[in-house]
């Protein structure tokens, strides 16, 4: 499942008009409520390695929730390897089905 929730985020980069060059794009882990937390923050751990950020996207109190944990969990792991992150929590606009929805988007990155 982290595996799954990983190679999934490396592929889904948010690719901006006018984002900023030379810069990597931020890979995006959306999580639901049935998300299990231990295996979104390996995949949170893993491509805070890789990448140096990512971004966590919740919709709705369940998933918010797993996320948060999932952050915390993640904490945990970097900080065995001398990594200390930082979660900036945000809302965004998403669309799904045809309507908006209002999501919570955690940003990790190092400190």
């Amino acid at each position: 499942m982290c595996k799954m929730l990983y190679m999934e985020a490396l592929n889904n980069t948010n690719h901006q008009p006018g984002a900023v060059p030379g810069r990597e794009q931020t890979s995006v882990i959306k999580v639901s409520a049935q998300s299990r937390s231990t295996a979104v923050a390996g995949a949170i751990a893993g491509i805070i390695r890789e990448r140096g950020r990512v971004d966590v996207q919740a919709i709705g109190a369940g998933a918010v929730n797993q996320a948060m944990k999932a952050a915390a969990i993640a904490r945990g792991y970097l900080q065995l390897d001398g990594i200390d992150v930082v979660v900036i929590p945000s809302f965004s606009d998403v669309v799904i089905d045809g309507a908006e929805r209002t999501a919570i988007r955690l940003s990790i990155e190092p400190r």
